[in-house]
C-alpha cells in the first residue's frame, strides 16, 4: 500500500483536472470505492485547488496512511516548512468534538511517532463544510502543534494565510517527508487491533539501536516452530522481558502469524487475565463492526478463536483426552498459572472431579502434549507480575517439565535466571535434569509501553525496592521526557491529567485493591470497573476512565496501559524509617501482612500500578487525618517524604 494515494506539488495539483486527481486517488486506494468517498474526495479537490490558487506554493497529499492507529489523514499540505493537517468533515454544520480529536490525534501520532515531523510546526485543520463561520486564532496547544484551527470552504484560505504570516521554519523536501521513518509504540489494544487487520509486527512496533526489535523474537520463535514441525517434536518457549517490553505484543503477532487453520496448525493466544481478555476481544469486535460492517456478534466469536480465557481452554480439555485444534498455544503472563492446591481445590468444588492432582502448568503442558508428533507452548513470562493467590510462579512449570515431560525441547534466555524470575529458588531447582537451549532474542530488555522512557520500569524497580540513589539517578535522567509528579491533592491530580492529556488520550485513576481507606476522597475499589467500557469508551460515558469517577486496581489493568493515570496510594504499603511496611484492611483496622507471598503480592500490585502509564503519572498520597484512626497523618506522611527524597516534584 502507498503511504499517501495521491502527492504533488501545488502546481502541478492546480494544472491537473479533478478527474485526473480522482483517477490517481481511485488507482492507489486498496479498499472497493463507495459513493460517499468518491464524492467527499471530489469536494476536497474542489475546496483545496479553490483555497490554494491564492497561494500558488507547496506540496499537497491526499489520505496520508497512519498505520498504528488504522487511519488516513484526508489531506496535508506542506508550505514554507510548516505541516498542515486537514479533515474535512462534508455536510457537517458544526465544529463537532470527536472531529477534532479526530485530527488532534493525527497531529499527536506524526510528533510522537514520525520522524521528520519531530521537530516540525504541525497544524491540525477541521473542515466543516456546511459550518458557520468561526473565528481564525493561531496558538499553540502544547509545543511543536498548534490548536485546532475550525473553519470552513470559505474561510479557509484565511486560515492558511494567518499561519503562514505568523509562522516560520526553514523548508524541507516533501517526499522525504512522505517516506520518512514512521516507529511507533501502540497501546496493546491499537497493536492487537492493527495486527488484525494485516499489518506486521514492523508496522507498529519501535525499532531503534536502543530497543531489541520485536521482529527478532517473532523470527526466533518461528524459526522453532518450523524446526518442532518438521522434526515432529514438542518444545516449549520462555519469553521473559520487563514490564511494558512487548511479550503481550509478541504473543499476539505470533498467533497472528500462525493462524494457519488450512495446514492445520492453529494457534491460539491464551491468558488467565479476564479484564485484558475481555478488552482486547471487545476492542477487536468493534473495529471489525465499524470498518467491515460485521454483524456485532459474529465478530465477538471470530474475536474469540483468536484470543481466548486461559481457563476455557482448560475447562475444555477436562472431559476430553483428546488433542485440542490448537498445535502452538501462547499463554500470556504464564508465572500467574495456579498452583496445584489452587486448581485440585477448583476442580473438586467446580467441576466434581476431587481425585484430580495436578498444577495448572503440569495439566497445561499435558493437554498439548495430547500430540502425537509435534506442538508448539510459548510461555510469556512477566518478572514481578504475580498479584494474586495462587500463583505459580516460574519454577512451577519446570517442575512440571522435570516431572513428567522432560522429552520436551526447552528454549529460554539467559535472563531468565534474574531474581524477578527466579522469586529466590536456585538454578538447580529450576533446571536440575533439564537440557535447555539459550536464546538470546527470547528477552525483551527494554519497556516500551512508554515511548517517552525507557526507564519507567527500572525507577519504579529502584522505588520499591528503597534504592535511593539509584531511583533518584533513574528519576533525574526520566522526568525531561516522562512526567512523574506528586500531589496530597486528589482535585490537583485531576485538574493536571486533564490538562495534560490531548485528544483521545486516555487517563483514569487507579489504586490497589487493598487501598481501602481512600473510599473519603471518592476512590472505591471494591465498585467493580467494567474493563470494556473503561478502557474502550469515550469521554461522554461516565463509565469511561476519562470521567475520574470509577477507579481500575492492578487486576483490571495489568497488561493494559493508559496514556495519563493517577496512581492514588494508600496506607497499605507504607514507608517505615527505611523500609516497607505491608498491611490489608480487615473488618475495620489495618492488619500486618507477614506471610512472604502476600507481601510480594502487595509490592508486584504496586509495580504494575506504577508501570501502566505511557507518558506520564502524578501519585496522589492524601494527608491522613488524626481523627480517624484508620488514616491517620502518620500513615501516609513517611511515604510522601520518602518520595520527595528521591527528587519526585509535588504540585
Amino acid at each position: 500500500m502507498h503511504r499517501a494515494f495521491y502527492s504533488e506539488s501545488v502546481e502541478s495539483f492546480l494544472r491537473h483536472h479533478r478527474d485526473t486527481i480522482l483517477g490517481e486517488l481511485t488507482r492507489n486506494n486498496p479498499f472497493s470505492l463507495e459513493d460517499l468517498q468518491r464524492n467527499a474526495w471530489i469536494d476536497e479537490i474542489d475546496i483545496l485547488k479553490g483555497a490554494l490558487s491564492k497561494i500558488g506554493k507547496g506540496h499537497i497529499i491526499f489520505e496520508y496512511t497512519i498505520p498504528r492507529i488504522g487511519k488516513r489523514i484526508d489531506a496535508v499540505y506542506i508550505a514554507d516548512g510548516l505541516i498542515f493537517l486537514f479533515e474535512f468533515k462534508t455536510g457537517a454544520d458544526q465544529y463537532a468534538r470527536h472531529a477534532i480529536e479526530q485530527v488532534i490525534d493525527y497531529a499527536l501520532d506524526l510528533q510522537n511517532f514520525h520522524k521528520a515531523s519531530h521537530d516540525r510546526l504541525l497544524v491540525p485543520v477541521l473542515i466543516a463544510t456546511r459550518a458557520p463561520d468561526n473565528d481564525i486564532n493561531c496558538y499553540e496547544m502544547k509545543p511543536g502543534i498548534l490548536e485546532v484551527i475550525k473553519c470552513n470552504p470559505n474561510n479557509l484560505i484565511n486560515a492558511i494565510n494567518l499561519v503562514l504570516s505568523k509562522y516560520k521554519a526553514a523548508s524541507f523536501d516533501a517526499v522525504c517527508w512522505i517516506n520518512s521513518q514512521y516507529a511507533p509504540t501502540p497501546t496493546i489494544i491499537e497493536a492487537a487491533q492493527a495486527l488484525y487487520r494485516g499489518h506486521s509486527v514492523a508496522d507498529i512496533s519501535k525499532n531503534d539501536a536502543h530497543a531489541i526489535n520485536l521482529k527478532q523474537t517473532t523470527e526466533a520463535i518461528n524459526t522453532i516452530i518450523e524446526k518442532s514441525k518438521c522434526e515432529k517434536r514438542k518444545s516449549i518457549c520462555f519469553i521473559t522481558g520487563v514490564p511494558g517490553a512487548g511479550k503481550t505484543l509478541a504473543g499476539l503477532n505470533i498467533a497472528n502469524e500462525r493462524h494457519k487453520f488450512n495446514e492445520s496448525e492453529h494457534a491460539v493466544f491464551l491468558s488467565g487475565n479476564q479484564p485484558l481478555v475481555n478488552v482486547l476481544q471487545e476492542a477487536l469486535a468493534r473495529d471489525e463492526h465499524k470498518r467491515l460492517g460485521t454483524k456485532k456478534s459474529e465478530a465477538i466469536t471470530k474475536a474469540k478463536a483468536f484470543i481466548q480465557i486461559i481457563h476455557h481452554f482448560r475447562d475444555d480439555a477436562i472431559s476430553t483426552s483428546k488433542p485440542p485444534n490448537e498445535r502452538v498455544a501462547i499463554f500470556d503472563e504464564a508465572q500467574r498459572a495456579w498452583t496445584k492446591k489452587m486448581l485440585c481445590d477448583f476442580m473438586a468444588r467446580k467441576k466434581g472431579k476431587p481425585n484430580f492432582n495436578m498444577s495448572e502448568p503440569e495439566f497445561l503442558i499435558s493437554i498439548m502434549d495430547r500430540h502425537t508428533d509435534w506442538a508448539v507452548i510459548i510461555c510469556l513470562i512477566g518478572g514481578g507480575q504475580e498479584i494474586n493467590t495462587g500463583e505459580a510462579g516460574l519454577l512451577e512449570w519446570f517442575n512440571s517439565l522435570k516431572k513428567d515431560f522432560s522429552i520436551w525441547d526447552i528454549y529460554i534466555s539467559e535472563k531468565i535466571t534474574d531474581s524477578e524470575y527466579t522469586r529466590g529458588s536456585s538454578m538447580k531447582q529450576f533446571f536440575g535434569g533439564l537440557r535447555y537451549t539459550a536464546v538470546e532474542s527470547l528477552h525483551l530488555a527494554v519497556s516500551l509501553r512508554s515511548f517517552r522512557s525507557e526507564n519507567v520500569a527500572g525507577f519504579v524497580k529502584s522505588l520499591l525496592d528503597v534504592d535511593k540513589e539509584s531511583a533518584t539517578f533513574l528519576y533525574t535522567n526520566l522526568y525531561k521526557d516522562y512526567s512523574i509528579l506528586l500531589t496530597r491533592d486528589i482535585d490537583k491530580a485531576k485538574a493536571w491529567i486533564k490538562s495534560q492529556a490531548k485528544g483521545t488520550e486516555r487517563y483514569g485513576l487507579i489504586a490497589s485493591s487493598g487501598a481501602r481507606r481512600l473510599r473519603p476522597f471518592g476512590i472505591w475499589v471494591q465498585s467493580k470497573v467494567d474493563a470494556k467500557i473503561w478502557f474502550l469508551d469515550n469521554a461522554e460515558d461516565v463509565r469511561s476512565s476519562y470521567f475520574l469517577e470509577d477507579t481500575a486496581t492492578e487486576f483490571d489493568v495489568q497488561g493494559l496501559e493508559l496514556d495519563w493515570t493517577i496512581v492514588c496510594w494508600d496506607a497499605n504499603l507504607r514507608f517505615v524509617k527505611d523500609h516497607f511496611e505491608h498491611y490489608s484492611f480487615k473488618g475495620s483496622t489495618w492488619k500486618n501482612i507477614n506471610k512472604q507471598e502476600d507481601v510480594l503480592y502487595l509490592k508486584n500490585a504496586y509495580r504494575v500500578l506504577l508501570t501502566r502509564a505511557r507518558q506520564g503519572m502524578i501519585i496522589f498520597i492524601p494527608r491522613g487525618s488524626d481523627t480517624d484512626a484508620t488514616r491517620p497523618h502518620s500513615y501516609y506522611d513517611e511515604t510522601y517524604h520518602y518520595l520527595k527524597e528521591i527528587g519526585i516534584m509535588e504540585i
